[in-house]
C-alpha cells in the first residue's frame, strides 16, 4: 500500500473519529451542563416556581368570579376516555380536554411492558383564548365529554351564554395519527373582532426509553420544521432555547426511537422553543416546552385543524403518515429519522433501507441481517477495492526504481529534483500515485451510510444477538458498579473486537509498505495504531450493532486483502508494466498528474528566484 492509500485510509478514519467526537459531548460541555444544573438551574427553578404561584393565584382569583362566562367549567370531577386501535392506546382527560397518556402496543419498555410515551404529569397542553372581558386557559377547565366512540371523542367547553368551544379528536385507523379540530359555536360576542388566533403551550418531559442514557441523549432533541424548509433542532447536549421567526409546519418532542409531533394545517407562528437537560438516573432525558400561536376563527366558520403523531421513528411509517396529514403540504416527517448528510442520506433512503427491509423480511435475526448487509456492501465496493489494491501493487513493483532515485538524490536540497524524476517515472509506467487513494475515498459514503443507519433503525431495538441483548445499545457482558473516566461502567465486547480487528488491519496494511527512514510515514504509522484506541473510547457506549458491523467489516477487509495478495504476482505485474512502458512522446501528463507537475515547476521557479536574490544580496554586501 502506497503513501496516498495510507492517507486515504487515514482520512476515512478521521471522518469517523471526527463525527464521533462531534456527537460526543465534550468534557467542557458536560461540566457546563452539570454546573448549570447544580447552580443556575436552581435559581431559575425558584423564579419559575414563584412566577407560577403568582399566576395561579391570579387565575384562581379570576375563576372565583361567579360572573365569569366559564365559571361553571372551573368546577368538576376528572374523568377519562380511551381511544385505541391495533397500534396505540390514548387516554384523554376532561380536565383540560387533552391527551394525558399514550401507550404503543407493539413496543416494549426496558421492563418488557407496553411502552408508555407519557402519562400523568409527564405532559401538559394548554389552549389559550383571549376574550373581551376575560381570557380562557383550557388546562384549568373541566370539559364535557360528548360523542365518544372507539376512535372519536369531543371535549366541549361550555359557556354560560349557551355557546361552547369543541376539541374534536379522531384517531385514524391503522396509524399513530390523531386529528384535532378546534371550533367555537355561539361565541362571537365573547371574542373581540381583533381575535384571529389562539395560543398553545405544550410541555413534555421526555422519558428515558433505552438502555444507555448517554447514547440515547445524542439522538434526543426538540425538532421542528419551518414551512418550505428542512428540519432543524435544539442542542442535544446542553440546555437550549430559541425563538423562531419563521412559520412552522410541526414541532416534535423527539426521543431516539419515538416522537410526539404536533402539526398545524395553517402553521404555527411566533414559536418559542425550550429544551432542558434532565439528570441521569431521573428516568427522563429532556424537559421540552413549545409556546406558539395558530389561526383561530371565533365565529366557528373555519375550524382550526391540528394533528398529532404519537409513534415510532420508523422511516417508512413516518413516510406513510405524510399521506394521512394535510393534503396541501408534505410534512416530511421521515426527517425525524436522521440518515446522514445529503449524499449519505440518499444512499440510505434508496439503497440501505430497501436492502434492510428485504433481508429482514426473510425472517432472519438482526445479527444475520447486519452480516449479510456487510457482505453485500463489500461486494458492491469490491471493484474500487481491487483498483486501489492494484494501484498500490504497481507502486510496490516500482519501488526498486524509486529507491534508486532516493540514492541518487540523498541531499535535502535535491528534494524537488527527486520529486520531479519520481513523477516522471510514474508517468513513464502509466502509474498514478493517487490511484490508491481516490477509490478508497469513493467507498467512504457507503460505509458512512451504515454508520448513520444502524443507530437510527428502530428495528434493531431490543433485538438480541449472541451475547448482546439489545443491538441498539451497548453490550455490557463485562461491567462493574463504579463509573471510570472515558469508559464508564462497562466494556463493550463488540467494541473490543472491532478495535482489535482494526489494529490487525493496520498491521497487515503497514507490512505492505516499507516505511524506511521516512519520518512522515513513521508518524502516520503511529497514527494508524492510535486510531483504534480512539475508536474504543468513542464506540464503547455506542450501539453494539454498529460495533458488530465494523467488526465483521474489518474481518472481511483482512480476508479480502489476503486473497488479493495471493492473486497478485508483483514480478509479473512489473513485467507487464515494462511491456506497457510509454514512449517519451506519449508521456505528456494529463489531469491530476499535469497539475502536480505544473505545481512542481512553479515551486522550482520560485526556488531559483529565491537563490538568485540571495546571491545578489551577497554580491551587494561585498561591494
Amino acid at each position: 500500500m502506497d503513501k496516498n492509500t495510507l492517507v486515504g485510509t487515514l482520512l476515512i478514519g478521521v471522518v469517523i473519529v471526527g463525527f464521533g467526537l462531534y456527537n460526543r459531548p465534550s468534557q467542557e460541555e458536560r461540566a457546563q451542563a452539570q454546573h448549570y444544573q447544580d447552580s443556575i438551574q436552581q435559581v431559575i427553578q425558584q423564579k419559575e416556581a414563584q412566577a407560577r404561584k403568582e399566576a395561579a393565584l391570579a387565575e384562581e382569583a379570576a375563576l372565583a368570579d361567579s360572573t365569569s362566562l366559564f365559571y361553571s367549567a372551573t368546577k368538576g370531577e376528572e374523568t377519562f376516555t380511551t381511544l385505541e386501535n391495533e397500534l396505540i392506546r390514548l387516554k384523554f382527560t376532561n380536565k383540560g380536554g387533552r391527551v394525558c397518556s399514550a401507550t404503543l402496543k407493539e413496543y416494549n419498555d426496558q421492563k418488557h411492558e407496553p411502552l408508555v410515551l407519557f402519562d400523568g404529569d409527564d405532559a401538559s397542553l394548554n389552549f389559550g383564548f383571549d376574550g373581551k372581558m376575560e381570557n380562557v386557559n383550557s388546562y384549568r377547565m373541566f370539559f364535557e365529554t360528548v360523542n365518544a366512540t372507539d376512535s372519536t371523542v369531543t371535549m366541549r367547553l361550555k359557556a354560560a351564554n349557551g355557546g361552547f368551544i369543541d376539541l374534536n379528536y379522531r384517531l385514524l385507523p391503522h396509524s399513530y395519527m390523531v386529528d384535532l379540530t378546534v371550533q367555537a359555536t355561539g361565541m362571537q360576542n365573547f371574542f373581540p373582532s381583533s381575535t384571529h388566533s389562539m395560543s398553545i403551550d405544550w410541555k413534555q418531559r421526555a422519558r428515558q426509553m433505552e438502555k444507555g442514557f448517554a447514547f440515547e441523549q445524542r439522538y434526543t432533541s426538540l425538532t421542528y420544521k419551518p414551512v418550505g424548509e428542512s428540519f432543524d433542532y435544539l442542542s442535544e447536549t446542553k440546555d437550549d432555547n430559541e425563538t423562531v421567526p419563521e412559520a412552522l409546519d410541526w414541532v416534535a418532542f423527539k426521543n431516539q426511537y419515538f416522537s410526539c409531533v404536533f402539526m398545524a394545517e395553517q402553521s404555527f407562528m411566533n414559536a418559542t422553543l425550550d429544551s432542558r437537560m434532565e439528570q441521569q438516573g431521573s428516568g427522563y432525558m429532556k424537559d421540552y416546552r413549545a409556546e406558539m400561536v395558530t389561526p383561530f376563527d371565533p365565529t366557528g366558520s373555519v375550524p382550526t385543524h391540528l394533528q398529532f403523531y404519537f409513534g415510532p421513528n420508523h422511516f417508512k411509517t413516518l413516510l406513510a403518515s405524510n399521506d394521512l396529514s394535510f393534503t396541501d403540504k408534505d410534512q416530511e416527517l421521515e426527517d425525524l429519522v436522521y440518515l446522514g448528510w445529503p449524499i449519505i442520506r440518499l444512499i440510505n433512503r434508496w439503497f440501505t433501507i430497501n436492502l434492510f427491509d428485504w433481508l429482514s423480511g426473510l425472517g432472519l435475526s438482526m445479527g444475520l441481517v447486519i452480516l449479510l448487509m456487510t457482505i453485500i456492501v463489500k461486494v458492491l465496493v469490491l471493484p474500487t477495492t481491487w483498483k486501489s489494491f492494484i494501484s498500490s501493487a504497481k507502486m510496490r513493483a516500482l519501488k526498486p526504481y524509486v529507491d534508486k532515485l532516493n540514492a541518487k538524490y540523498p541531499n535535502p536540497e535535491d528534494a524537488l529534483k527527486k520529486q520531479q524524476e519520481t513523477m516522471a517515472l510514474y508517468r513513464e509506467y502509466n502509474v498514478s500515485p493517487m490511484g490508491g487513494c481516490l477509490p478508497m475515498l469513493l467507498q467512504t459514503p457507503v460505509y458512512m451510510a451504515l454508520f448513520f443507519f444502524v443507530p437510527n433503525a428502530i428495528e434493531f431495538r431490543q433485538q438480541s444477538f449472541l451475547w448482546a441483548d439489545d443491538l441498539s445499545a451497548y453490550d455490557d457482558l463485562i461491567s462493574w458498579n463504579m463509573s471510570l473516566p472515558l469508559i464508564g461502567n462497562h466494556l463493550s465486547l463488540f467494541c473490543l473486537l472491532f478495535s482489535a480487528t482494526t489494529v490487525i488491519n493496520q498491521i497487515v496494511m503497514m507490512r505492505q509498505q516499507d516505511m524506511g527512514n521516512n519520518p512522515q510515514m513513521a508518524a502516520m504509522k503511529w497514527m494508524m495504531y492510535i486510531m483504534p484506541l480512539m475508536f474504543f473510547f468513542i464506540f464503547n457506549d455506542y450501539a453494539s450493532g454498529l460495533s458488530y458491523y465494523y467488526f465483521i467489516s474489518g474481518v472481511m477487509s483482512i480476508l479480502i486483502l489476503w486473497i488479493m495478495r495471493k492473486m497478485t504476482d508483483e514480478k509479473k505485474l512489473l513485467a507487464q508494466l515494462e511491456a506497457n512502458k510509454r514512449e517519451p512522446s506519449q508521456q505528456k501528463p494529463s489531469g491530476l498528474m499535469a497539475k502536480l507537475e505544473a505545481l512542481q515547476k512553479e515551486q522550482e521557479r520560485l526556488q531559483k528566484e529565491r537563490m538568485e536574490r540571495m546571491q545578489n544580496q551577497k554580491h551587494n554586501t561585498k561591494h
